[in-house]
């Protein structure tokens, strides 16, 4: 008999799915597809959902990072203060800027970057930091605020991977001058594209992103300054206004197989990050194990996908190399040995319990 495999996500949707198509249906009737009513409903809808005063929908969670640095000036001659351990788009959008990245050193227990890090390595040059809140965790946002305070600095937050999470009872994105947002397919909110956010409270921060996002026009065909264009779609703010109100339940749902994982995998011979705040959202569940590639293959014979995320330190890849980026020992051992488990809303508490007795039967250590 052939065990079913158990997916490391499953992107079709599922209790959402006949209000998702009913509002790809309500766009598709209407023949408005850019910047019309969905995306002004979208806007108003998830600034309450998160907290923000203003949110201003964009095309990708990268495009929101690099327009908010456009939009308060950063760029050539800049530097901005990021972690060493993220996707890659966060430091990608910061050279896309025309900055510079200044990788800092992460928290080794935390894996979010490290508040005396950054402190360390502000510089005459820098103009903001950039705290990625990673696979759900909050980054320690009040000792970064306290760092970027003293300094002088904008916080932006990279809120890509941490939809609704909360750091000491306060909503991410909510502390710094602004914060970016994905709706990546992976994503806890998830279009069926790419999609991203900025949220802001600040009034001229918010009309300078409306006039980049849309080709530097601040009336019709009257271009006040060059910009390309980052919109996001009628039919995607449709589908996310449409999931937007599960997200709160699905959030829940994470938590509670995150806290099976935590509690079925205490005792086996990996490591579980431990989490900081209950504001957590669990994007990804990452474990750690110095034996990552052998744990992997025994998952997969056990008929269970896994993933790396991410196997390679910012300050490795080739792309930042003009940047002359410091060695960040701690991420650079980290990015070694972590893999992420199956973990999405749907995924069932049998299936989570294929997942810990597997891990449990390898002979793999910490």
């Amino acid at each position: 008999m052939t065990t079913e495999t158990v997916t490391w996500v499953d992107l079709r949707p599922q209790e959402d799915a006949a209000d998702v198509h009913a509002a790809i249906r309500r766009v598709i009737d209407r023949g408005w597809f850019v910047l019309g009513p969905e995306v002004d409903g979208f806007e108003a809808e998830f600034s309450r959902a998160t907290g923000a005063e203003r949110t201003i929908a964009v095309a990708s969670g990268t495009d929101a990072l690099t327009l908010t640095l456009r939009a308060l000036g950063i760029g050539a001659g800049d530097e901005v203060i990021t972690t060493a351990l993220s996707a890659a788009f966060t430091a990608q959008a910061i050279m896309m800027a025309g900055a510079r990245p200044v990788f800092a050193d992460i928290d080794p227990d935390r894996l979010t970057v490290d508040p005396a890090a950054v402190d360390a390595l502000v510089g005459p040059r820098t103009a903001a930091v950039m705290p990625v809140h990673l696979y759900g965790q909050p980054a320690d946002t009040p000792a970064l605020a306290a760092v970027a305070d003293r300094h002088g600095l904008a916080l932006i937050e990279d809120c890509c991977q941490a939809h609704l999470a909360t750091c000491e009872g306060v909503p991410v994105g909510t502390t710094g001058i602004a914060a970016a947002y994905s709706f990546y397919p992976t994503k806890n909110l998830g279009a069926f594209g790419d999609g991203g956010a900025v949220c802001t409270r600040d009034a001229a921060l918010d009309a300078r992103l409306r006039r980049l996002r849309n080709g530097g026009q601040d009336g019709r065909y009257r271009h006040t300054e060059p910009a390309a264009h980052s919109r996001l779609d009628e039919i995607q703010a449709a589908v996310l206004r449409a999931r937007l109100p599960y997200l709160s339940d699905w959030t829940a749902r994470r938590r509670a197989l995150a806290a099976r994982y935590r509690d079925g995998l205490d005792g086996t011979p990996v490591l579980v990050p431990p989490a900081f705040d209950p504001g957590h959202v669990y994007h990804l569940f990452p474990i750690r194990t110095t034996a990552r590639d052998r744990l992997q293959d025994h998952l997969r014979a056990h008929g269970i996908d896994t993933l790396v995320h991410y196997p390679t330190p910012l300050p490795a890849h080739p792309a930042f190399a003009d940047a002359e980026p410091d060695h960040c020992p701690v991420a650079t051992a980290v990015c070694g040995e972590l893999l992420s488990m199956p973990l999405y809303p749907t995924l069932s508490e049998a299936a989570v319990s294929r997942v810990i007795g597997a891990v449990a039967s390898s002979d793999v250590g910490a």
